[in-house]
């Protein structure tokens, strides 16, 4: 992993993971790609960590994947790029720590996707956000047929696909694609302090959260009663409950995450 490429810091139990191609707006290309997807599993296995913000160096949160890397490649190859977008998607999706997005500026093509694909999106009221893939001849990846229309609906999905306009970060949060509005260049902090609220959550609750959500889509509603039994059974047992259960009894705000590791 370069520094250039992708850029670390912890404070506390939050972990920032920082897009560093400022003078390409972030535009993913192979290194990129490889990096991000190990710094958000390197991030998820990391027992000190609890939650996981993506930001963007400069004044753009990513501008999509790296045009001038492309050129016309049999499908042997194309599969092999293509997957290594996908290892990104994966490692946000597979890690039970909540993942946040810190949006400024243009989020396009796969910056929108890699947005969407995050637990909770923060951004700037003047970000831009749109599917540009078509712009090129393509149609999506990096989690666009799961992450939008679970975020925005079908009907609305389809639309921005087709027809990919830029919207602004207003209409991206009516439609559902933004979690939060705030003022320019305040996304990250304010990110950062909704990630620190999280790690100091009960981890092991957000990590059911995280998994029954993405299996509702498509599991027998019935069958997810019989899951969501399962794992509710299974954080009974746990400390963060008995910890909530204490805290309800003494009257008392509950020692969660990172705060009971702090006590501890």
């Amino acid at each position: 992993m370069t520094a250039t490429t992708v850029l670390i810091n912890d404070n506390g139990a939050v972990r920032t993971i920082t897009l560093s191609r400022p003078e390409k707006r972030n535009a993913i290309d192979l290194e990129l790609r490889v990096a991000l997807a190990q710094a958000i599993e390197a991030a998820g296995s990391d027992q000190e960590i609890h939650a996981i913000v993506i930001t963007g160096a400069g004044p753009a949160f990513c501008s999509g994947g790296d045009i001038t890397t492309m050129e016309r490649m049999p499908v042997d190859r194309a599969i092999e790029r293509a997957e290594l977008a996908q290892r990104v998607i994966r490692a946000i999706w597979s890690t039970p720590k909540p993942v946040l997005a810190a949006v400024e500026g243009s989020a396009f093509g796969a910056g929108t996707a890699l947005a969407a694909a995050c637990d909770r999106v923060v951004a700037a009221r003047d970000a831009k956000f749109a599917t540009t893939f078509t712009n090129v001849g393509l149609a999506g990846d990096m989690g666009t047929f799961v992450s939008l229309p679970a975020r925005v609906g079908m009907a609305r999905a389809r639309q921005m696909l087709l027809f990919p306009r830029s919207l602004s970060a207003a209409e991206a949060l009516e439609f559902g694609l933004v979690d939060a509005v705030v003022e320019p260049g305040e996304s990250l902090d304010s990110a950062c302090r909704d990630a620190e609220r999280l790690a100091d959550g009960p981890a092991a609750a957000y990590g059911v959260i995280k998994t029954l959500l993405s299996e509702s889509g498509t599991a027998n509603p019935f069958d997810m009663l019989q899951r969501e039994a399962a794992c509710q059974s299974k954080l009974f047992d746990t400390d963060d409950f008995a910890e909530g259960v204490a805290a309800f009894r003494d009257k008392r705000p509950p020692l969660f995450g990172s705060k009971r590791g702090a006590r501890l």
